[in-house]
């Protein structure tokens, strides 16, 4: 149905105007003596279009406070859901495949198939927050722009109905006052309202002041904190930009860190213990060893060459040494190393083993050997290593195959196809165990047959092999994001300051054959404008009591 939104005044309105925009008419009368409704000086929103289409349809959607609210409410469940277990990414090398059902039964393997076990990276909890930051937008666009219209074409001049409909108002005659004394006595006002910082605009015997328009747009600034935390918390799905990641170093071993241009060693892990003397009767009965303090002795690398070759030993450059302790992480450029734990593991980190005559002792020379990554091949003198098989973890499956048990070299095994002086061209096959139990456990020298009593290869003393004593337990943190989330917080912060503690405060008046109308609008704290209103006519020598300038507007508040 056709709405028609021209105003008597002459003026031409949006559809979905309630108070004309030129004069403030209500342009649908009543015959309620009801306060107006403000909001917006009631101008016309997109979301009130008529006829809308696909995209008006959209956007009425998302403008909806009561969608923003539900959005919100359903996030904060999905939050709190994503609390009941510890999510996946709180675990080192665990199977939650078998975790959540072993430790927290039925219920925590449902809650695993559900998904919930990483809540916060889960496609529908991304979706929810984009949802909330597109309704922010939408909403605040909604909104501020009509008011912003508002507030930028207030006329000083209002329509009476618009006066004395306002939630404060009065009436009075100005009995026995010529023109000249009403322009004076409008003046005079003016002074007593500018000395309470309101700005005052004045057309002949009318009269506009305002005051602290500011805290009108607090709101929206703290939308846009909003908007701004939102968008940093998304940006956290950038690779490179987040990562919250707990990770064991070996002692003595170079580690790279997942998505970084780093890598970490563990150079060397110490732990101090209390001594009985300093021990509590309580661990005492126990029985048991207590550490005081625990450190890792870091080094932070780049990688400057043979970064994507892994036929080649990248070659690394130390960009940061530092001891890492509980709650003094190492610190370089926004990553993070915190200390949170550690274990003993000895374990075989390397070997310097020397290929030799096992009859007559001659040494044909000496290579090196990384349990973690071994090279495809190794050189010692004319001899040429070339690796077929590694087993970290040496044992035999069902069918007496080698398998490896896990991916720790708890019992590393070799299996060589030698060539060189005295051998065949297609090389011949050597297993090779570096540890000297397991060397006797799966008997090598039965096992290489002939080429066993002619060639050997074995570490000459304890000098020519690693081991790690310990792995240190890290959580590596990079958080990219952190700086603009702390951002969109502080300006959310101004945001709610100024919509707390500022009032914008309007005030209209004029005078009509000798009778003055006075309206008053806030949108908070009306107890605060009437009485600056009732003590300002109190000046200007018209004493009104604060009630009676809720009489004729509506309830007192």
């Amino acid at each position: 149905m056709f709405q028609n939104t021209k105003c008597e005044c002459g003026h031409q309105n949006p559809v979905g105007t309630v108070l004309c925009e030129s004069c403030g008419k209500p342009l649908f009368e009543d015959k309620s003596e009801e306060p107006l409704e403000m909001r917006y000086d009631g101008m016309a929103r997109r979301s009130q279009k008529q006829n809308p289409n696909v995209i008006d349809k959209v956007w009425n959607f998302f403008s909806s406070v009561k969608i923003a609210v539900y959005l919100i409410i359903i996030t904060l469940i999905g939050s709190a859901v994503g609390t009941i277990y510890p999510q996946e990414n709180t675990f080192i090398n665990t199977d939650f495949s078998v975790y959540y059902k072993d430790n927290y039964g039925t219920a925590g393997h449902i809650y695993y198939l559900l998904g919930f076990s990483h809540t916060f990276e889960s496609w529908w909890f991304v979706t929810l927050l984009l949802m909330i930051g597109t309704s922010l937008v939408i909403c605040s666009l909604d909104r501020v722009l009509p008011l912003y219209k508002a507030l930028n074409k207030q006329q000083i001049r209002k329509h009476l109905s618009f006066i004395l409909r306002q939630k404060v108002s009065y009436e009075s005659d100005l009995t026995g006052m010529t023109e000249a004394e009403q322009a004076a006595w409008v003046e005079q006002m003016s002074k007593k309202l500018q000395k309470r910082r309101y700005r005052v605009h004045t057309d002949g015997t009318a009269l506009l002041a305002e005051k602290n328009r500011f805290s009108r747009w607090g709101p929206y600034i703290n939308h846009i904190g909003l908007i701004v935390f939102l968008l940093a918390v998304l940006a956290r799905s950038i690779p490179g930009w987040h990562m919250d990641q707990y990770m064991g170093f070996l002692e003595g071993r170079v580690v790279k860190i997942p998505e970084t241009p780093y890598y970490l060693k563990n150079d060397l892990f110490t732990v101090d213990y209390y001594t009985e003397e300093e021990m509590s009767e309580e661990f005492k009965r126990r029985d048991t060893s207590v550490p005081k303090i625990y450190e890792t002795q870091a080094i932070l690398y780049t990688c400057s060459a043979n970064c994507d070759d892994p036929s080649q030993k990248p070659e690394l450059e130390e960009v940061h040494r530092q001891n890492i302790v509980v709650n003094k992480p190492l610190d370089y450029k926004g990553l993070l190393a915190f200390q949170f734990d550690y274990k003993e593991t000895p374990m075989l980190l390397a070997a310097t083993p020397k290929l030799k005559n096992k009859r007559t002792g001659e040494v044909y020379g000496e290579f090196e050997l990384d349990m973690f990554n071994p090279l495809p091949s190794y050189q010692a003198g004319e001899y040429k290593l070339e690796v077929k098989g590694y087993f970290p973890d040496f044992g035999m499956d069902d069918k007496g195959l080698p398998m490896t048990k896990t991916k720790d070299p708890n019992a590393p095994a070799f299996i060589f196809s030698i060539t060189g002086p005295d051998l065949s061209k297609e090389g011949e096959i050597f297993m090779y165990f570096p540890r000297q139990i397991d060397k006797e456990t799966f008997r090598q020298n039965d096992i290489n047959g002939a080429l066993g009593t002619k060639l050997d290869i074995a570490v000459g003393s304890m000098d020519d092999v690693k081991i790690a004593a310990y792995t240190s337990f890290l959580n590596i943190r990079i958080d990219k994001a952190m700086p603009y989330i702390w951002i969109g917080a502080a300006i959310s912060m101004i945001g709610l300051l100024m919509g707390t503690y500022w009032q914008h405060r309007r005030i209209w008046l004029r005078i009509d054959n000798g009778r003055l109308s006075l309206g008053a609008h806030t949108n908070k704290n009306w107890f605060g404008i009437r009485k600056e209103v009732a003590d300002s006519l109190k000046q200007t020598g018209i004493a009104v009591d604060m009630k009676e300038l809720a009489e004729k507007g509506g309830n007192v508040s």
